[in-house]
């Protein structure tokens, strides 16, 4: 791959994840990993444009249907793409239609760009997520599998140890944290060839004392309450949390001055 090449355009597909949960700004708005590549790449850049089809929640055959078309017709220079991982923590989930879709988005995607990102989500390790594993390291050996037969570049978080620790995820337990989503730019930065700014961003941050007992309770009331019976709330009636939501920046414009070191609040 070229050493610090020059990209002009960056097209952002996916879910939650792509569009910055729990990167949180003050604002209430979030920030995230693509947010933060593109400001990185602008710096590069002059006029470099970026869009941000990313809504929370959609699942991969939502992806297809709403995003990939629109991507494809941006004819950006780079477009990564992230889904399916909500299929894969539905109670029922086709995995044939997962890679079947999974496979017509990268179908459609790798001929219209220079560059397509494919990614291996991150993991954290916990007993919610336990039960989904097999399904998301199939989901996983499908994107290594769609990569090497289109030219793809595959960025792995979920084999980065930093990605498993429990101190880069927010407190719904499924979305990372600002310093979480510094690293995944950071991974994709390099993966894009550019020279690292953290080449230790997949080292996890150093050893702290863990929570007491009461601590640790009093957060898993805390995830209970807010996050695990309303996510299971959604699942059991099919609804998402990204119904009725736009695209987080549906246009591909020029991409306004961003410091990537700006604070964000963990959610």
């Amino acid at each position: 791959m070229q050493t610090n090449p020059t990209y002009s355009s960056l097209v952002a597909v996916g879910d939650s994840f792509t569009e910055g949960m729990s990167d949180l700004l003050p604002d209430g708005s979030y920030r995230g990993w693509a947010d933060l590549l593109a400001a990185r790449m602008a710096a590069r850049t002059p006029g470099f444009r970026y869009a941000n089809l990313a809504v929370r929640g959609k699942l991969i055959g939502q992806i297809v249907d709403e995003q990939v078309e629109v991507a494809a017709a941006m004819r950006a220079d780079v477009v990564t793409l992230v889904g399916g991982l909500n299929d894969t923590l539905r109670p029922k989930c086709d995995m044939g239609r997962v890679r079947d879709l999974l496979t017509e988005a990268v179908e459609r995607l790798a001929p219209s760009c220079e560059r397509l990102v494919l990614m291996r989500s991150p993991g954290r390790r916990g007993p919610v997520l336990e039960r989904f594993r097999p399904r998301m390291e199939e989901l996983y050996a499908c994107v290594d599998e769609l990569a090497a037969r289109h030219g793809a570049v595959v960025v792995d978080l979920y084999g980065a140890p930093s990605l498993a620790d429990p101190r880069l995820w927010g407190v719904d337990r499924l979305h990372l944290t600002g310093e979480g989503h510094r690293r995944v730019a950071e991974a994709v930065w390099q993966a894009l060839g550019h020279e690292p700014e953290d080449p230790e961003w997949h080292t996890p941050p150093p050893a702290t004392a863990p929570p007491g007992w009461l601590d640790r309770r009093i957060a898993d009331a805390r995830f209970t309450r807010e996050h695990l019976l309303p996510w299971i709330g959604r699942r059991l009636t099919g609804r998402s949390s990204g119904d009725g939501r736009p695209a987080k920046r549906p246009e591909l414009l020029p991409w306004p001055e961003l410091d990537p070191a700006r604070p964000a609040a963990d959610a």
